[in-house]
């Protein structure tokens, strides 16, 4: 199953981009570029949802149809 959850992102002083989410209990993933930091998010909520017993009532199913920021260099 695929589904969502909110993640809040913010630049850090240092240049570095750190991932919350209060969909994820302990969700807290720190990269040094937008795309690194979602790619250890996505893995740190996989793992943080399998030891606390895949608990989904956050997890949004996805839909058939959604719209997805896509964050692009430039």
């Amino acid at each position: 199953m695929e589904g969502t959850i909110k993640l809040h992102i913010e630049k850090l002083p240092e240049g570095l981009y750190l991932a919350t989410s209060e969909d994820v209990q302990g969700l807290v993933a720190q990269g040094t570029t937008i795309s690194e930091t979602l790619e250890i998010a996505r893995d740190i909520a996989r793992k943080l949802l399998e030891a606390q017993g895949a608990d989904s009532r956050n997890i949004q199913k996805l839909a058939d149809n959604f719209d997805y920021p896509l964050v692009i260099g430039m």
